[in-house]
């Protein structure tokens, strides 16, 4: 049994790929409010929900994960954008009684089918948080644990980069940047609330919703050959360039590269695609046998 196979069937753990950022204060549900895409208001203590972080143009910045503790927000994102999401916030922060204050403790992800037991355990043990941090587009389990260390078996980056890109999970900064239009790579239902007044970057999107289409969509590739791509690896249809593969690696659980990236629209999932590693077959994510 590979070890992608054995997370799959339990839990792992995995740490650096999470970043938590706090928001504190009298003012912190109304600031949050008008930056990001999901009502903070309607939000219940304890509750979460998935939020954009986009910049005035309506690009994205971050993909969030937002946990409410009555005036205390958490931000969970990529690792990676954790800077970038209190720059952004910061620059907005303007007689406010609004603190931003980044995570110091470890953040764990866990993953797996007994990832809900396992922070269970570890929030006994006083961790500071244990919550759901659902994956964008699968029902594949995932939570999150700030501070004290839960006890499974952790994930080499490999395997976690295997099952995230199988779930079709993608990373800002990697598969998503600044020119990604939240529609090209996410469920946009889930992480906005249309009725909620005016936020940062929502012409766009909104626009997009009520009478547009983006010209490309986050798509899963399985590849031919055996060779892993080495992202960005251009890729090409019929003769044509039609994307960008932006992160791939070995999945033990297809017993093939798997791949993300962006593609044109009209190139449909079952389509055989080709990279200067080798052909692969476009398919609908998350990836399965």
């Amino acid at each position: 049994m590979s070890e992608e196979t054995a997370i799959r069937n339990d839990a792992g753990l995995a740490t650096g790929r999470t970043g938590l950022v706090w928001v504190s204060g009298s003012d912190a549900v109304t600031f949050l409010d008008g930056l990001l895409s999901q009502s903070i208001e309607k939000l219940e203590s304890g509750g979460g929900a998935r939020s954009l972080l986009l910049a005035p143009n309506g690009k994205l910045r971050a993909v969030l994960w937002v946990i409410r503790q009555n005036d205390r927000i958490g931000l969970l994102g990529d690792a990676g954008r954790t800077e970038v999401i209190v720059a952004d916030l910061a620059r907005f922060k303007i007689r406010v009684d609004a603190q931003l204050e980044v995570e110091t403790e470890p953040v764990y992800d866990i993953w797996g089918p007994r990832a809900a037991g396992v922070a269970a355990q570890a929030a006994q043990r006083a961790a500071e948080l244990a919550v759901a941090y659902p994956m964008q587009r699968s029902p594949f389990p995932r939570f999150i644990v700030v501070g004290s260390k839960p006890d499974a078996a952790e994930m080499a980056p490999a395997v976690a980069e295997a099952i995230r890109i199988a779930e079709g999970e993608a990373v800002s900064g990697l598969d998503l940047d600044d020119s990604t239009i939240p529609q090209e790579a996410l469920d946009v239902a889930a992480a906005v609330d249309f009725d909620k007044g005016c936020y940062l970057g929502q012409e766009l999107v909104a626009r997009i919703d009520s009478r547009g289409r983006v010209n490309r969509r986050l798509a899963g590739l399985v590849f031919a050959e055996r060779a892993v791509p080495s992202p960005p690896e251009s890729v090409e249809h019929e003769g044509k360039e039609v994307g960008t593969i932006t992160s791939a690696a070995w999945s033990g659980l297809l017993d093939a590269p798997v791949a993300l990236g962006l593609l044109r629209r009209e190139v449909e999932d079952g389509s055989t695609v080709a990279t200067a590693t080798g052909r692969a077959m476009v398919m609908p994510l998350p990836l399965r046998t």
